[in-house]
Parts: structure tokens; sequence; C-alpha cells
């Protein structure tokens, strides 16, 4: 994006101010407040030519002054005063409900927006720069909102309201503070554009650290292990010294802005006072009375201070359009395209599953998969996967062997459509999938991952995550048919124990173990297994195995295996290489050939 583009600034203003038109009478009574507010700092002024001409220059030289007359409109100046308090203050609650409710509002459209997105995009976005968004940017944006929108729109209606008043109480005076203000503008405005420049890579260089650091908290056992403590030290230094540099300069530009206009309004504020005072000595300007100067000073401070204040918080409204452009940067990604019209029912006095097909007919829901010449690209450039064809039956068992690399994982991917193929055809049930909805297709299907993943709640609700609706009868039967009952029964509330997303405590087996159970509970007619049984010791793996033999009777399995072990009674055993088939057949068959399979098998080694 070109951070430099004034269009994409004011699109971005645009985008932000839309989120306004939900709140439209409490904003409309926001305007209303800042116009109050501003009228009252231009009638306060203007009161004191009255106050000074009409009540104060009379009783001067009075020897019997009577003071009912200031007193009274002394009160009447407090009354306006207090008005503009009020004003001020109503309109500040209020601002802060809205710009809350507009937060809320799009941290709802980012997060919604997110679970939209393809699999693709989280796996090239660093985890920490997408957290970035609904910390960093949203906190940003939010400090506009609250702080910076009203005190801009108060500036705009008191600079045009004095602007008028100055106009009506005196034009030479008028054009001394308009040629100083627009000095202030314009040195505003050069200053401003550098630091607008830094800021931008300010917000970027913040996704980018809070990457790391995210990064580095998942792998730290990892660094610790490999002793790599100051390798990733100086790696954080190098990012850290960039953000460093780019905010610092960023608040260098910015900082100087308030002094330098605060120092220049006063200067302005000075030379009203000479050529106010230069005009009415000289009698050139008839109308201009002491009041008039007086007032006009007042006017003058409360034309020029805004522009001095907002200046200074140009930072704010910066880093607040830098962190918004991020926001809808992630909101205008793309999100997964879904063409399919084929959706899955259940049969609800059955309780079995079909294809609901465009034209209203059904299909059973067997779990028969076919792929047809796949190949495959992520990059578009290198081919993953060339030329794949196999076929399941439903209530098979296939498994896939192969160096990492090559391409068994994808074949996972795949099935589940986190990526669509280059070229062939996957067929499920006799249907393409590309004509399924993704939704549906996955609901059909099982996946237990090597990497698992436990949420906060109990254990129950872990497992239970693969069919929220299950009863807690079901939530057993799967722990027991995954043999997780074991060592759920122990832990201290047993199924209602609390975890979070790190496992609390939990062997990475055992989690695992609980991610088997999640598959079970959801009683797909598809089972993919990626590495599921990695984390298990071996005597559990035979116990995992006669369980997972149970969860596998009747249903469509792929399993995707280091260990040959695990694939000894697969029906059919899929030998992978640079992306292709290059061995088929039973474990009985592959021995026979004598191939790489069994060079595999009797060479006492697996593939890593």
């Amino acid at each position: 994006m070109d951070h430099g583009n004034s269009t994409s600034y004011g699109q971005t203003i645009k985008r932000l101010l839309a989120y306004f038109k939900y709140y439209k009478l409490r904003t409309a009574l926001v305007l209303v407040l800042v116009l109050v507010s501003s009228a009252v700092s231009v009638v306060s002024a203007a009161f004191l030519r009255l106050l000074v001409d009409d009540f104060i220059v009379p009783l001067l030289g009075n020897q019997n002054p009577v003071f009912d007359a200031l007193l009274q409109a002394l009160t009447i100046l407090a009354v306006i005063y207090a008005a503009g308090v009020v004003s001020t203050f109503a309109c500040k609650r209020l601002m802060i409900t809205i710009s809350q409710q507009i937060m809320k509002k799009i941290r709802d459209h980012l997060f919604s927006h997110m679970q939209k997105l393809p699999i693709k995009y989280f796996d090239r976005k660093a985890h920490g720069d997408i957290m970035s968004h609904y910390t960093n940017d949203v906190d940003t944006l939010n400090m506009m909102l609250t702080d910076g929108l009203p005190q801009l729109l108060s500036t705009f209606v008191t600079v045009i309201v004095v602007l008028g008043t100055m106009l009506y109480l005196d034009v030479p005076l008028t054009i001394v503070v308009v040629a100083g203000a627009g000095f202030m503008l314009w040195m505003t405005k050069k200053i401003g554009t550098k630091a607008t420049q830094h800021f931008f890579r300010q917000q970027e260089s913040i996704g980018v650290v809070d990457g790391y650091i995210e990064e580095m908290i998942h792998g730290q056992k990892v660094v610790q292990v490999f002793g790599r403590e100051e390798n990733v030290i100086r790696q954080f230094a190098v990012l850290n010294e960039d953000l460093y540099k780019s905010s610092a300069t960023a608040n260098k530009y910015s900082n100087i802005l308030m002094p330098l206009n605060a120092n220049f309004a006063t200067l302005i504020y000075v030379m009203v006072a000479i050529v106010g005072g230069a005009l009415s000595i000289s009698g050139w300007d008839k109308g201009l009375t002491l009041g008039s100067i007086a007032a006009f000073l007042s006017l003058s401070r409360n034309f020029t201070m805004p522009i001095a204040e907002i200046s200074s918080q140009v930072n704010m409204f910066v880093v607040a359009i830098a962190g918004a452009q991020r926001i809808f940067e992630m909101m205008d990604e793309r999100p997964e395209e879904d063409e399919g019209r084929v959706t899955l029912e259940k049969n609800e006095r059955h309780g079995s599953w079909s294809w609901k097909l465009e034209d209203g007919s059904t299909i059973p829901l067997k779990g028969k998969v076919e792929l047809r010449g796949v190949a495959f690209s992520y990059d578009g450039s290198k081919q993953v996967l060339q030329d794949v064809t196999l076929y399941a039956e439903p209530g098979q068992k296939l498994a896939f062997v192969g160096a990492t690399g090559a391409g068994k994982t994808t074949v996972a991917n795949l099935l589940n459509r986190f990526y669509d193929i280059t070229e062939g055809e996957i067929i499920y049930d006799g249907i393409n999938i590309g004509r399924m909805k993704k939704a549906d297709l996955r609901r059909s299907l099982g996946i237990v991952l090597q990497d698992t993943h436990l949420f906060t709640g109990t254990v129950a609700d872990n497992i239970r995550y693969g069919r929220l609706e299950a009863s807690d009868e079901a939530v057993k039967e799967a722990a027991r048919l995954s043999h997780a009952a074991g060592f759920i029964e122990r832990l201290p509330q047993g199924y209602e124990t609390p975890l979070d997303g790190s496992g609390n405590g939990l062997s990475q087996g055992q989690a695992q173990l609980l991610a088997i159970a999640r598959a079970a509970i959801a009683n797909p007619p598809v089972m993919i297994l990626d590495e599921a049984t990695s984390s298990i010791d071996t005597r559990t793996e035979a116990l995992v195995q006669s369980g997972m033999d149970n969860l596998m009777n009747g249903r469509t399995v792929f399993v995707i295996a280091h260990r040959l072990s695990t694939v000894r009674n697969s029906d059919a055993i899929m030998v992978m290489e640079k992306g292709r088939i290059k061995e088929r057949g039973n474990h009985v068959q592959l021995i026979a050939q004598g191939g790489i399979y069994y060079q595999l098998y009797t060479g006492a080694f697996e593939w890593e």
C-alpha cells in the first residue's frame, strides 16, 4: 500500500466514519453539543466586548459606581460558561459510549471476516501480526475516536464561527490572525507529512515485533534446548531497533508541532495587541474600541489555540489511520470462495446422512473417495502433487508413507478443500467436491492432526467440540473408545477439569488422546489421521490402535504416518515420493515387491 497516497487516507477515513451510521441519533446529538460548546467560546469572547464597553468603562471615574448591572452581566457570563462546561462534559461522555460501540462492531466485523478467510492466509501471516490488529490497531483507533475526533469537530466548528465573528468585529485584525494561522497550517502540513510516513512504518514494525514475540513464546522450549537464547535476542534487537527508529523519528516530528504552534499562537496574540493598539491610537480604525480589542484578543486565542492543540495530536490521528488501514486491509482480504450447492442433510427419523444435490435429489453419504489425476502447487510454480490417482471404498483404510515434503499432508488439505486442486478431480460419493458446500464437506470429515490444539474450557468441552450437542454419556464413550478415559478419570475434577489452550500440564500424548476422542464423538464417515499417534508412547499406541480400529470400523480412513508399524493393517498403502505415488498395495503385496517399502520396512529405519 502506498502510505503517502492521500486518496487512501480519504478512503480509510470515509470507511471509518461509515460506522457512525449505526448510531445516527447519538451522533447528531454529539454534533449539537459540539456546536453549543463552540458557540459558548465565541459568545463569551464577544460578550467580553459588551462587558468592557458597556459595563466596565462607564464605571471608570464614577465616584459612586453602581455594580448591579455589572453583576447581572457577570451572572449571564457565568451561565454561558456553565452551559459550555455541561455540553463539553455531555459530549465527551456520549462520544466515549459511541466510540466503544464502534470498536466492538469493528472487532465483531474483523473476527467474523477472519473466520471466512482461507487457511492459506494464516499460513503466510504471522499470528502475532494478526493479533496486533485486535489489540494495538484497535486501541489506537479507540483513542482517536474518544479524544481526537471530538476535538477535531470542536476545532472545525470553533474556527468557522470565530472567523465569522472576527470579520464582523474588525477586518484588519482578522487579516493578521488568518495570515498567522495560515502559516501554522502550512508548518503543520510540512512536518506532519514527514511524521505520517514514519508512523505507518511504526505500525507495521509493531506487527512484525508482535509476530516474532508470539513465535518465540511458542518455541521457547526449542530455543532453550538448542541454546539459541543469545541468537533470538540479537534477532529481536534488530526488529526492536527498527521499531525504535521509526517510532522515535515519527514522534520527533509530531512532538515539535505543539510547542512551535503554541509559541506562534502567542506571537499572533501579541501581534493583535500591537496592531490593535496602533490602529486605535492612530484613529485609523474608528470602530475599534477597548472592548473590541479585548474581545479580539480572546477570539484570536480561540482561533489559533485549537489549531495548535490539533497539531499536537497529529501522531494520534496518523497512528489511528495507519491502524485503521491495517484493519481494513485484513477486512479486504478475499474470503474463502465457495460455489458449492450440494449440501449435507440428516434424516432425523433414521439418523442417516445424505447429500442433497442441486436438483433436489439425494445420495446416501457413504464415504467413497476418488482422486483422479490430481495435481497441486502452493505457489503456482513448484508442483507439490503430480498425477495422483487413487480410490477408497467405504470402510477401507488407506495409508500414506513417504519423506517429509512428499505431499502426504497436502492430500489431507485437498480433501478438506483448505486448498483447491490445480488439475484433476476429487470425487466423493460420486460427486465432485467442488460442487459441495465447504462447511458440509468438512462436516462429513473427521481429522486428527499431529499438532493438537485444546480450547479454554473443561475436558468434556474439548471432546464435545467435535459434536456440540453430544450428551455426557457420548463424551465418556468417545473417551473410552480412544483410551483417554483412564487418565481423564485420574484428573482432579475428571471430565470437568478446566483446561486452557496450553493444556494445563497435560502431556502431548494426553492432549492427542483428547483430539482423537474429539474426532470420535463427531462420528464422521471419513477420518483423516495425520500423524495421529506420533506423540503417544509405544505401549499407549497399542491401546490406542485398538481403539482406533474400533473408531475406523465402517469408515473410510486416510492415515498419514511415519511409523510403518501403524499402517501394516491398512487395506492399501501409498508410498509417495516427490508428489507422486511410487508404489501401492497392502503390506504383504509391497513386501513381496521388494521395492521402496520393502527396503524401509526391513532396513529398520523410517522416513523422517
